[in-house]
């Protein structure tokens, strides 16, 4: 097996290949936990309403077929988004993954991140039991505070090296894809709509909306344009943008001015966002969402073949 080139002398692209999936896997456990506690939050203050309609509408939004024939309820929507270890799309599977992955790096990243990630992969079935009598929330927010410990950490205890921009850039570049699904189960087609207040609540957005936007004069129009266009607030897309571009430039400046490049895909992106109406998003709110998922996709791809594409082992030769 090849251990891969170099993406730059001092980093193997295994090595930053997994930097990178480890940085969208918490990212993503993360994101998920928001969406899925607010979304089941809803369904259990409303005992009236469609339960097999909201799940379903969860389970679209990020991205999974539902079963067929088979009636949705919390109890098997959490399984399949929160507690199934073998999906990586579910929380227990993303994080799974992230430790698999964080193992074979242990060299690169700090111990304390290890220590961090082992822990929190070791102690999710502990807090599923603890979720089974007390409810879901307990296993969500356990999630979104070690995640929040896990960045945290890599911020203050790992040089901000290429290993550290490519964890970061696997970051923001899930971010922008998981807050665009976000914003899709706001729109008035959605089965089950989020109010305002709870979109920022899943987007960790709510006190910084409240602080630097007001509620009065029709304020809650102005969710979706905080959510993409804001450039102070760190899970916003603009911001998520602007720092996956600060990485990849960095990563290699040579391939800055190159239109076929990650970089130049997520600067057209950025630089459309930063010149668009805020007062003309909410009717264009659709498109932008779907270029936005078009983009992260890909930019992941063109990373992939940038950075992470294995030099094939040299066969032996059969000698004559």
């Amino acid at each position: 097996m090849s251990t891969g080139a170099a993406t730059r002398p001092g980093l193997l692209s295994r090595i930053a290949e997994t930097l990178f999936w480890t940085g969208r896997y918490i990212e993503r456990a993360d994101d998920t936990a928001r969406m899925v506690d607010v979304y089941v939050h809803r369904m259990l203050e409303e005992p009236q309403g469609d339960e097999d309609a909201g799940c379903g509408a969860l389970l679209a939004v990020l991205g999974i077929l539902p079963p067929e024939a088979t009636r949705l309820d919390i109890g098997t929507t959490l399984d399949r988004l929160a507690y199934d270890p073998a999906s990586p799309s579910a929380i227990a599977g993303a994080i799974r993954a992230a430790r698999s992955g964080a193992r074979t790096v242990r060299d690169v990243i700090s111990g304390e991140m290890w220590e961090c990630l082992n822990v929190t992969a070791l102690a999710l079935p502990r807090q599923r039991k603890v979720a089974e009598r007390l409810g879901p929330h307990v296993y969500l927010q356990f999630v979104r505070e070690r995640a929040a410990l896990f960045f945290g950490l890599a911020d203050s205890t790992m040089s901000h090296d290429e290993a550290w921009r490519f964890l970061v850039l696997g970051q923001n570049v899930e971010r922008v894809d998981m807050t665009a699904r976000m914003l899709l189960a706001r729109m008035p087609a959605a089965p089950v709509e989020l109010g305002p207040q709870m979109l920022l609540q899943a987007c960790g957005a709510y006190e910084s909306f409240a602080r630097t936007r007001s509620w009065s004069g029709g304020g809650s129009r102005h969710v979706a344009e905080f959510l993409v266009l804001d450039r102070m607030f760190p899970r916003s897309v603009l911001h998520a943008l602007a720092t996956a571009e600060e990485c990849l430039v960095a990563l290699d400046p040579e391939t800055a001015g190159d239109d076929m490049s990650s970089v130049a895909q997520i600067r057209r992106m950025r630089t459309g966002l930063e010149e668009a109406d805020p007062e003309a998003l909410p009717g264009q709110l659709a498109d932008v969402l779907g270029a936005l998922q078009q983009t992260c996709l890909e930019v992941s791809e063109a990373i992939t073949q940038r950075y992470f594409t294995y030099a094939l082992p040299a066969p032996w030769k059969k000698r004559l």
